[in-house]
C-alpha cells in the first residue's frame, strides 16, 4: 500500500516513508567511503591524503544541487498541497533546467582553476598531481552529481522514495564494482577511483532526469520550462541553508586539514579523512530523516493542516532523541574496527584515528536536533531561520573552535571542535523552535 503526502502519519507510517531516503543517504555515502578504502589500502596513504585534501572542493562544486533540491522541493510540495499541480510542475521543470546549466558552468570554471585551488588549500609537490587528477575527473561529472543531490528531494515529493532508493543502490553497486576493477585489477590509481565515483553518480543523477522527461505515474513531470524568477529566488533562498551547510562543510574541511598539517602532518589529514567517511554514514541517518520528512511537513503546511504538523513535530523529536543516543553508543563500539578497515596497516596512524573518532563522535548526541531543526524550517518555507541554524553549526562557531581549541587542548581540541559547535547551535535551535511554535502551530 502506497503512502501519500496527504496521509496521517503514525510512527510506523512515518518510518516506512522516510526509510528509503535514509538508506539512500547512507548508500550515497558509499561513493567516497569506497574510494577511500581502495585508495588507502591499494595506492597508499599519500594518495589517500591527496583525495581527502581535494574532496572539500569537489563537494562544494555540487552544493547548488542541495539548495535547489531542498528549497525547490519545499516550494513544489507546498504548491501541490494548495492544489495547483500544473504550477508545481512548471516550477519543478524550471529548477531542474537551471540546475543543469549552472552545473555545466561550474564544471568548466572548476576544471580550469583547480590547480590553483589545490595549492591554496595546502597541496604540496607530493600531493598536487593526485589532487588535480582526482578533482578534475569528478568535476567533469559535476552536473550529474548536482542532479543526484537535487532528485533526492524531488523523488520524495513525487511520492517515489523507493525509486530514489533503488537508484542509490544501483549507483553504489556501480561505484564499488568499478573501484575494484579500475584500482585493484587495472591499477589506474586515483584516476580509477574518480572515474568509478563519477559513473556511479551518473546512474543516480541522470536516470531520474530521463524518468521525469517521459510520461509517468508520479506527481511530477518535466515540461516546457517557463522562467519564474520569483519562484527561483524563493527556492534558492529557502534552500540556502542546505547550500550553506554544504559550502561551510567544505570550508571547514579545508580548515581542519590546514590545522592538522600543523599538528600532525599528512597523517592528521588521513585520520580526519577516515573520520569523515564514517561520519558520513552516521550523519546520513539524521539527514535522511530530515530530507525524507520535509516534503510531508511542507505539504501539510500548504494544506493548513495544523494537527498533522503537531503530530509530525512531536514524533520527530522522539525519533531524533532515541537515534542520537543509539548513534553515540554505536560509534564508541565501532571506533576501532572502523579505523582498522582504512588504516590498519599503520599502527601509529590507527591509534591517532581511533582516539580522534571517539572524541569526535560526541557530537552525535547533539547534531541530529540541529539538522532536523534546519530542515524543519526549510520545510515551512522559512529559509532565513534554517540558514541561521546551518550557518551557526557548520561555520561560525566551528571556525572559532577549530582555531582556538587546539591552542588549549592540542590536537584533541581539533577533534572536539564540532561538539562545541553543535552544543552552542543547539541552544539557538531550541530557542527558535520555541519562539516560532505559535506562528506555525506545530506545538
Amino acid at each position: 500500500m502506497s503512502i501519500r503526502l496527504s496521509d496521517h502519519f503514525t510512527y510506523k507510517r512515518l518510518f516506512r516513508f522516510v526509510l528509503p531516503t535514509i538508506i539512500m543517504m547512507v548508500i550515497g555515502s558509499v561513493y567516497s567511503i569506497v574510494d577511500g578504502f581502495f585508495v588507502s589500502n591499494f595506492i597508499g596513504k599519500n594518495a589517500f591524503a591527496a583525495v581527502n585534501l581535494i574532496m572539500p572542493i569537489v563537494m562544494a562544486a555540487g552544493a547548488a544541487g542541495f539548495m535547489i533540491g531542498t528549497g525547490g522541493s519545499a516550494l513544489v510540495a507546498k504548491t501541490l498541497g494548495e492544489g495547483d499541480t500544473e504550477k508545481a510542475n512548471r516550477i519543478f521543470s524550471m529548477l531542474v533546467y537551471v540546475l543543469v546549466l549552472f552545473g555545466i558552468a561550474i564544471s568548466v570554471i572548476g576544471f580550469i582553476f583547480l590547480p590553483q585551488l589545490a595549492r591554496m588549500i595546502g597541496a604540496d609537490d607530493t600531493l598536487i598531481d593526485d589532487c588535480v587528477l582526482y578533482g578534475r575527473i569528478l568535476l567533469a561529472g559535476n552536473t550529474a552529481f548536482m542532479l543526484q543531490n537535487c532528485f533526492q528531494s524531488f523523488l520524495i515529493v513525487a511520492e517515489k522514495p523507493k525509486m530514489g532508493l533503488t537508484l542509490s543502490i544501483a549507483g553504489g553497486i556501480t561505484n564499488v564494482m568499478l573501484d575494484y576493477l579500475f584500482i585493484y585489477v587495472f591499477g589506474w590509481g586515483v584516476a580509477g577511483a574518480a572515474v568509478a565515483t563519477m559513473l556511479g553518480q551518473m546512474v543516480s543523477g541522470l536516470v531520474p532526469l530521463f524518468y521525469f522527461l517521459r510520461k509517468n505515474d508520479s506527481l511530477l513531470r518535466l515540461t516546457k520550462p517557463v522562467m519564474d524568477l520569483r519562484a527561483l529566488g524563493r527556492s534558492c533562498a529557502n534552500g540556502s541553508s542546505e547550500m550553506v551547510t554544504s559550502l561551510s562543510s567544505s570550508l571547514i574541511g579545508v580548515l581542519y586539514n590546514y590545522r592538522l598539517i600543523q599538528f600532525a602532518g599528512a597523517d592528521g589529514i588521513s585520520a580526519y579523512g577516515v573520520i569523515m567517511y564514517v561520519n558520513f554514514i552516521f550523519l546520513a541517518m539524521f539527514l535522511g530523516y530530515s530530507v525524507g520528512s520535509s516534503p510531508v511537513v511542507s505539504y501539510h503546511y500548504g494544506a493548513g493542516n495544523q494537527s498533522e504538523l503537531k503530530n509530525l513535530f512531536k514524533k520527530s523529536m522522539v525519533i531524533i532523541s532515541v537515534t542520537s543516543v543509539a548513534m553515540r553508543v554505536l560509534s564508541q563500539v565501532l571506533a576501532l574496527p572502523l579505523a582498522k578497515i582504512f588504516v590498519g596497516y599503520d599502527q601509529e596512524l590507527l591509534d591517532m584515528t581511533h582516539i580522534a573518532f571517539r572524541l569526535y563522535s560526541t557530537s552525535f548526541l547533539l547534531c541530529g536536533f540541529n539538522i532536523f531543526g534546519s530542515g524543519f524550517f526549510t520545510a515551512l518555507n522559512n529559509g532565513l531561520l534554517s540558514a541561521v541554524i546551518s550557518f551557526m553549526r557548520t561555520l561560525v562557531v566551528q571556525v572559532i573552535a577549530v582555531l582556538v581549541m587546539p591552542m588549549i587542548f592540542g590536537i584533541n581540541g581539533i577533534w572536539l571542535a564540532l561538539t562545541v559547535a553543535e552544543g552552542v547551535t543547539l541552544i539557538v535551535t531550541v530557542w527558535l523552535l520555541i519562539s516560532q511554535r505559535k506562528r506555525y502551530q506545530y506545538a
